[in-house]
């Protein structure tokens, strides 16, 4: 039978490694998404959508699928999949990766105020400013529900669940954006603070530079950590190695 790999994916490099993975020879690729997006793109292998009710669950799916690798290329924020994940593997002890590109860095001319969660977030949002754009994503907007002094404009790929500020424009788009089409946002809707998680990566990065030309501080929700014991790569070529197999 050959070699399967299970790709917790949704992320830009899930898919980058799926397409990798599809390209060699009697590899069998899966990519499981958890189904939060209407209409994901296309994937190269097989596709799944939905959880797997655990770690517990994730561990039955891996022996029953006799999968011989996993990776985990979920969003760095996902904590509780990257949680799961480690704890399937290590009930199963398939070998497993978590793939994360590297974290943003401030420099010179940043404005950026690090905080641990959403709620430190809100917290501290009253003290920057009035008109708030978050790019948190659709989920997460119930941290800032009860500041009702604040205008808020929620950018989001799908409509984000409630409950929301009151006074919330939802903004429904998809990037990647460039810095005049950030730079355009924030003066459109004279935004006086930013408030982003730190995903990392080039594909939104763009609105940190805006902000940053513009003098705007800028809210970062920091990574939450990975498990302990888990070995992390920064990108689809690590992944690789740590497979055993070269790009094609």
């Amino acid at each position: 039978m050959p070699p399967h790999v299970l790709i917790l994916g949704g992320t830009t490099e899930a898919r980058r490694l799926a397409a990798e993975l599809a390209a060699h020879p009697g590899v069998r690729v899966t990519t499981s998404l958890a189904g939060r997006v209407s209409r994901p793109g296309p994937l190269a292998g097989e596709v799944r959508v939905g959880g797997f009710g655990g770690a517990e669950g994730l561990a039955a799916w891996l022996r029953e699928h006799r999968v011989d690798a996993l990776v985990d290329a979920t969003h760095p924020f996902a904590a509780s999949i990257t949680a799961n994940a480690a704890r399937a593997a290590a009930a199963t002890g398939i070998p497993a990766v978590v793939l994360r590109r590297p974290g943003w860095r401030p420099g010179p001319g940043d404005r950026w105020h690090p905080v641990t969660s959403l709620g430190a977030a809100a917290e501290l949002l009253p003290r920057l400013g009035r008109r708030v754009l978050l790019t948190t994503g659709r989920m997460g907007l119930a941290a800032f529900a009860h500041l009702t002094e604040l205008h808020f404009v929620a950018r989001s790929v799908e409509p984000p669940e409630p409950p929301m500020p009151p006074d919330t424009q939802v903004l429904l788009a998809r990037g990647p954006f460039t810095v005049a089409d950030e730079s355009a946002l924030l003066c459109d809707h004279r935004i006086d603070v930013m408030v982003t998680k730190d995903s990392g990566g080039e594909a939104t990065a763009a609105k940190l530079t805006a902000a940053r030309e513009l003098g705007l501080p800028v809210v970062v929700v920091r990574r939450p950590p990975v498990p302990p014991g888990v070995t992390v790569v920064p990108d689809v070529a690590g992944a690789l190695e740590r497979l055993g197999l070269d790009r094609p």
